[in-house]
């Protein structure tokens, strides 16, 4: 049976990219939740063309911010259907990577990585997109456990299959965030460019904010944690103490930089518990927990505040994306075969250490889907 494609499609994709100031680069937005990575590259001086997530709380908050709704499940939208652009963004779902996510699956018997059916394949969905619209560059990104998930095999099969199934030249490196925002989150990205041009990641400098910068002044009571709840976390953690584990809540005051902010925030929020004077800690608030990802005073927040706190916890940093996104752009400006671009070394050599090739392994990759998807 012939594939169909739509037309639109084909004569976008028969476009040749214009490089320079004489557009806006154009950027595709996949598994784009609250819209981080769009605030970063429109910073950045972007035009964001086309943007996706399946989730429908994400939905909501995302069309109250942009005035548009992103489409929907990936799996169901033809490449052939997906506009022509420059640059391809995607911080792709990490529960199936993250060390809180393997272990909440192993524990209840269930798939985790490529073999999670729901979110694991997901990168196979960004790479059919690469191969169809070949855009000047990528951005990924993606938990730092990525890299060692089953024993390092999953990530020597993602850097595999961009470099050798695709033929970019990419870059990888882990960035904490607490440079730019209160908050210990290391994240690693990678960039991708079609030609092979040279690219080093941003240096944040470091001694970053505290977490007082992004404190409320007035918070409601309903934050704080009731006494059932206090007695319950100090029990749990002092449990776990004896028995040599590392689990416990963790308690700031204004001064110190908080752990990672994570989806699950919403269920008691122990991971980051702010210290009061007199009284229970209590949780951050949903606008707090916008600060602490970077996000700008005026973001709208029009979902409850169970939703907000799954929002921000999956998000990206928005300040970190933006350092790598206007280094994309720096590089993307230069002329490709500059002196500067004919000295290429890959970013592993600088920051983590190159993938030997005689230990590569050959990675069979499938075409992608270009037709209309049922």
């Amino acid at each position: 049976m012939k594939r169909r494609r739509s037309s639109k499609a084909r004569k976008a994709r028969e476009e040749a990219p214009v490089y320079g100031r004489a557009r806006r680069f154009r950027f595709v937005d996949l598994f784009c939740g609250i819209g981080g990575f769009r605030i970063a590259f429109e910073r950045a001086g972007c035009e964001c063309v086309w943007s996706c997530d399946w989730d429908r709380h994400a939905q909501i908050t995302y069309k109250a911010n942009f005035g548009e709704s992103p489409h929907g499940d990936i799996h169901k939208i033809a490449v052939a259907d997906i506009p022509v652009h420059d640059i391809l963004c995607a911080g792709f779902p990490c529960q199936p990577f993250s060390i809180a996510g393997v272990s909440k699956k192993l524990s209840l018997g269930r798939k985790h990585g490529f073999a999670d059916e729901t979110q694991g394949n997901l990168f196979f969905e960004i790479a059919n997109v690469i191969e169809y619209h070949k855009p000047a560059a990528f951005v990924l990104e993606n938990v730092k456990h990525l890299k060692r998930h089953d024993s390092g095999r999953t990530f020597e099969i993602i850097v595999n299959t961009l470099r050798e199934a695709l033929g970019y030249t990419v870059y990888y490196k882990i960035i904490d965030a607490r440079n730019v925002v209160p908050q210990h989150r290391e994240r690693i990205f990678f960039v991708g460019f079609r030609e092979r041009r040279s690219f080093d990641f941003p240096i944040i400098p470091p001694n970053g904010p505290k977490l007082g910068s992004i404190l409320e002044d007035d918070v409601a009571p309903k934050y704080s944690l009731s006494n059932h709840l206090w007695k319950y976390l100090q029990d749990y953690a002092a449990k776990h103490r004896a028995a040599g584990n590392g689990f416990g809540f963790g308690l700031f005051s204004g001064s110190d930089v908080a752990r990672t902010l994570s989806a699950r925030y919403y269920k008691d929020g122990s991971e980051i518990l702010v210290k009061q004077q007199g009284k229970n800690p209590r949780r951050l608030t949903p606008r707090e927990c916008a600060r602490l990802m970077g996000f700008p005073s005026d973001f709208k927040i029009p979902v409850s505040d169970t939703q907000a706190y799954r929002q921000f916890g999956n998000s990206v940093v928005v300040p970190v994306v933006e350092a790598v996104a206007r280094r994309v752009v720096e590089t993307l400006e230069r002329p490709v075969g500059t002196a500067y671009d004919l000295v290429l070394q890959d970013s592993e050599d600088r920051y983590q250490g190159l993938l030997q090739r005689a230990n590569r392994r050959s990675v069979k990759y499938g075409h992608p889907r270009r037709g209309r998807r049922k």
